[in-house]
């Protein structure tokens, strides 16, 4: 299962429909918070997480994750492209926000491989 974490509804739901249409089964999540409770609430397998969200950043929300379940593999989105070293330190992949979704479902096959 794949729980996907944005605050922006529109990238949220195309990410869902991606990763559906290639046969995963999809959780959604606005913000940290919510990912967190849905995370530790159904056997999440992979995050696909934003950096940049309210209340609580993707670098502090992957720390989080890993904490709880440190097999998870994590992939960042995010539109910047120069994101703090600590940010990255609990992620397993990271690519640019706006990339293809070819590039994106590609990163989470090798994590799930």
């Amino acid at each position: 299962m794949i729980l996907c974490i944005d605050d922006e509804p529109q990238g949220l739901q195309v990410r869902q429909m991606m990763l559906q249409s290639r046969g995963y089964k999809v959780l959604t999540a606005k913000g940290g918070q919510e990912g967190l409770e849905v995370f530790t609430n159904h056997p999440v397998s992979a995050v696909i997480l934003d950096y940049s969200m309210p209340g609580m950043d993707g670098g502090e929300l992957a720390a989080e994750l890993k904490r709880i379940k440190p097999e998870v593999k994590i992939l960042m989105l995010s539109a910047y492209v120069d994101l703090p070293q600590e940010a990255l330190a609990c992620v397993d992949a990271r690519e640019v926000k706006g990339t293809s979704p070819t590039a994106i479902l590609n990163a989470l096959d090798r994590l799930l491989s």
